[in-house]
Parts: C-alpha cells; sequence; structure tokens
C-alpha cells in the first residue's frame, strides 16, 4: 500500500498521513482514523525511504562480549523491548570477549551503519577509550562506568561489600576471595574493593594468599578453590565475584568433604539460573540487568532523536538474595 491509499482509505490527506508517521501535528480524530487504518491493514512505512528522509538507518548496534551469558540475554532483552516499541532494529555483534574484535565492530558501526551503539564492554583498554572518542554516532556503555560516556551501570561495589559483610557476620574468620581480572572494571576492580574494604572493616588480615583470580567459568571457580585450599585447607568462607565461580568452588569443596552452608560458607554474584537449582542453593547478589539494558536504550534513543549530547550516568542497584549457602 502506499501513502496516498491510507489517506483515501482514512479520509484524510496524505499530507496527514506523512505527518503521522513523522511524529508531526495530526488532529486526534484524524490520527484515531489513521491508526485504525494502519492497524487494519497491517501496513509498514518503507525503511528505505525514511532513511533518506530523515537520515536515520532505525538501527542500533548492540555489542555484546558472548551471548551464553544470563546477564548478557538479560540486558539485551531489556533494549530489544525499548527498541522495538520505539520502531528500531536491533544489529547484535558478539566479541568472544576480545577487544580486538570490539575496536573493529565500533570502527564497522561508527561509519554511520546504525544511529548509535550500545557496548556491553569488559575490558576499558586505552584504545578503547581512544576509539569511543573517535565515533561519529552516540555511544552508551552498558554495565561499566567510564567518565566521558553515557552509562548506565550496576553498584558492584557496595554488592560485594554488603556480601562480604553477610559472611562476616555469621562468624566467619578465614575467608577467601575468587575473581577475575581488575581489567575489567565492574566485576573485577569494583567487586574486589568492596569484599577487601569489608574485610578490613571488620578487622580481619587479608593477604594475596587468600585471593585467586580466574574468568567467568564453573571450571575456573572450581580452580581457584582447589588453589586456595591447598593454601588454607581451614577456609570457612568464599566469596566469589560471579555465581558460575561460586558453583565451581562448591563443586571442589564437595569433594573434599566439607559440608557447603555449615563447613564453609560460600556466596556468588549475579543471581543467574544457578544459584536457585544448584544444591545447597547459593546465596547471591541480584542485578536488575533488564532494567540496565531499557536505560541504556532510553538513554541512546534519547540521544539520537532529541540531538542531546548528553554523558549521564544511571547508577542501578541491587538486591542480596539469601539461600542455603550461607546457612539460612
Amino acid at each position: 500500500m502506499t501513502i496516498r491509499e491510507i489517506a483515501s482509505l482514512a479520509g484524510v490527506s496524505s499530507a496527514a498521513v506523512s505527518r503521522y508517521f513523522n511524529d508531526g501535528y495530526v488532529g486526534q480524530e484524524k490520527r484515531e482514523a489513521i491508526r485504525k487504518v494502519v492497524e487494519d491493514t497491517g501496513y509498514r512505512p518503507s525503511l528505505q525511504a525514511q532513511t533518506l528522509r530523515t537520515k536515520r538507518t532505525m538501527t542500533i548496534g548492540v555489542i555484546v562480549p558472548k551471548i551464553d551469558s544470563y546477564p548478557v540475554g538479560q540486558v539485551v532483552a531489556g533494549i530489544t523491548s525499548v527498541l522495538e516499541e520505539r520502531g528500531y532494529r536491533l544489529l547484535l555483534a558478539v566479541s568472544d570477549q576480545k577487544p580486538e574484535k570490539e575496536l573493529e565492530y565500533l570502527g564497522v558501526l561508527g561509519e554511520k551503519q546504525v544511529d548509535g551503539v550500545i557496548l556491553l564492554a569488559t575490558l576499558l583498554c586505552a584504545r578503547l577509550r581512544e576509539r569511543l572518542r573517535q565515533m561519529r554516532v552516540p555511544v552508551v556503555l552498558a554495565g561499566q562506568r567510564l567518565e566521558g560516556c553515557g552509562c548506565v551501570y550496576h553498584d558492584d561495589y557496595h554488592a560485594m561489600h554488603a556480601m562480604t559483610e553477610l559472611v562476616l557476620s555469621k562468624g566467619r574468620k578465614s575467608i577467601c576471595y575468587i575473581g577475575v581480572t581488575n581489567q575489567d572494571r565492574a566485576v573485577g576492580a569494583e567487586r574486589i574493593r568492596g569484599f577487601r574494604d569489608a574485610i578490613a572493616k571488620g578487622g580481619l588480615p587479608l593477604t594475596e594468599e587468600n585471593v585467586e583470580t580466574g574468568d567467568f567459568t564453573v571450571a575456573s571457580g572450581y580452580q581457584g578453590m582447589e588453589a586456595l585450599y591447598r593454601r588454607n585447607p581451614r577456609v570457612d568462607g568464599v566469596v566469589c565475584a560471579t555465581d558460575e565461580i561460586a558453583v565451581g568452588a562448591m563443586g571442589y569443596l564437595r569433594e573434599r568433604g566439607r559440608i557447603i552452608g555449615r563447613d564453609v560458607l560460600v556466596t556468588g554474584q549475579g543471581d543467574s539460573v544457578l544459584a536457585a537449582n544448584v544444591t545447597p542453593s547459593l546465596t547471591t547478589i541480584r542485578y536488575y540487568y533488564e532494567d540496565c539494558g531499557r536505560e541504556s536504550a532510553d538513554m541512546i534513543l534519547e540521544r539520537i532523536e532529541q540531538g542531546r549530547n548528553s554523558l549521564g550516568e544511571v547508577r542501578l542497584g541491587f538486591e542480596l538474595v539469601e539461600h542455603e549457602s550461607t546457612g539460612r
């Protein structure tokens, strides 16, 4: 169908239909008549024509580190819900947690292939920061905080601080930590900073022998726990940066005959599907990942549609969810 045919069916002018599809002023009676025809016919305006007229592609690029991840899936779901409602499409790129791929995708998408980019970054290296400064389209970071860039992120520091205080409140004296690289500011640097500060506040000593660094996998949690246990078999509390790491640590401790929730308390972060379904159920932190996606999409569309060069920040809260792994 054409705009002229829509106008004829609605009993209005073609100009009114054009204004309707371009968010111009149309009286309520005419707007309702056009809306009904559009709904009855299933008409959609030509994307190519809109692009030529508005200079927009109506597409948002979203770069994620991986797709087989509960947090990433929730963030993307939040982004998608907003974009679909506002008439935008999503172009997904997966970096496989490789900074080189993130830079490559930013370069391609930055050449006006999309109207804006939402980046779920992990490692905020110097080259990435420089590329972000060179971007010709708006960029919003989701899940990380970076000065000088619009971003939506989680309160990783206070979440880990609160979790460590919970373990301390249970009278544990020999507490270890399994985390990820500090190059990941949110999950790495901010979470271990929260742990260290809570331990210091609790008056317990903390040495590097009580800390292991791995990646975001169950296997890494198992290996980290094995190394910690060899150095300190009297460990009675294990605080982990992610649920996956915590599940791996629990697997090793069970093999050593330790009872989780009694002999050793174990905690994770992320409130993934694993947390409630592992035995015993895992005490964790619930982050609002879907809200992160929605807020990121709202921020990028505000910059695109309203021309605002806002570099605002949104910090989301958290909820501590206690299960059996801390003796609830």
